[in-house]
């Protein structure tokens, strides 16, 4: 029995006709004949008496009748179903960030998304140096937000934007007095490392490692940390300076100044990373959505100089 069955069984039901109701299947009436006493046969029992007003149920005819109709219609709710997530409309969307970029974009983000896939099941996963490669490789979620981004093969990546570096450093620090504190002056200076540090051969191959060693800085790497945050608060500790993206600013504990570089080497990217053999239709519309939630005020930068 199939679905083909049940539907020419209700619409003769609905019809109280064989004949009518193969004008509305657009068939023949003697095909439609032969499915419902195919289906009698397969049940073993008759479906249908013929009445005065034509054709009438059958006791177990009735008992068919209403499951039949639900049977249909939960099939029909499946393939809208499916058809909704294949073009986007409907579906689960587990979106991975990392800690860093929570304030600066999520607050812009969410209500995008909320917006432009209000049909869409969406989930939020915090994401650091040492989880985002095995969250999305693993298929844990569905895109991150990555930064940097996540350079390995199998991995699609989308740029949707630059962030700004700065130097965060106590408050009482004589470099707080510099608009802009000029690369030279970090020579010789404490460093607190930023996550994605990697070391190759002793040397440092990370975003901010590979600026320090273009402007021949040499910076005493105190220790390395998992985030952004663990970073600010060893700087507030007295620990060091930190090299971070300006995003970490926003929301950052008082006590800490914060200076754009010199030459920051162009900022560091943000991207969208995803695996490249995901067939997922939500990832499109997720990128549009952090595309316009990255734009960043132009008061950001000013508004860190505390």
């Amino acid at each position: 029995m199939d679905l083909k069955h049940l539907r020419y069984f209700v619409a003769v039901a609905d019809a109280r006709s064989v004949g009518k109701a193969a004008m509305q299947l657009h068939m023949a009436q003697p095909p439609l004949s032969v499915h419902i006493r195919n289906l009698e046969a397969q049940l073993g029992t008759a479906l249908f008496r013929r009445g005065s007003r034509g054709m009438e149920l059958t006791d177990a005819g009735g008992a068919l009748y209403s499951r039949a109709k639900e049977a249909l219609a939960l099939a029909q709710d499946g393939f809208e179903a499916a058809r909704a997530v294949a073009a986007g409309r409907r579906g689960r969307l587990t979106v991975g960030y990392m800690f860093a970029l929570g304030y600066a974009v999520l607050p812009r983000l969410v209500p995008e998304l909320r917006r432009t896939l209000p049909g869409v099941d969406i989930q939020f996963v915090e994401m650091s140096a040492s989880t985002y490669e095995v969250l999305i490789n693993e298929f844990k979620v569905t895109a991150g937000l990555c930064m940097p981004p996540l350079q390995r093969s199998g991995i699609a990546t989308v740029t949707v934007g630059k962030q700004p570096l700065l130097l965060a450093m106590p408050a009482r620090s004589p470099l707080a007095r510099h608009k802009v504190v000029p690369m030279a002056k970090l020579q010789g200076m404490t460093l607190v490392g930023l996550p994605g540090t990697k070391v190759e051969n002793g040397a440092d191959t990370s975003f901010i490692g590979s600026l320090l060693r273009r402007n021949n800085i040499t910076m005493h790497i105190i220790q390395r940390v998992e985030t952004v945050h663990s970073a600010l608060a060893l700087v507030l500790a007295g620990e060091g300076f930190s090299i971070v993206p300006a995003c970490a600013a926003i929301g950052s504990p008082p006590g800490i100044s914060f200076r754009p570089l010199e030459d920051d080497g162009g900022g560091m990217e943000v991207a969208v990373c995803w695996r490249r053999d995901l067939d997922n239709p939500l990832i499109k519309p997720f990128i549009t959505a952090v595309q316009a939630a990255m734009a960043w005020p132009d008061t950001l930068t000013r508004s860190v100089r505390k």
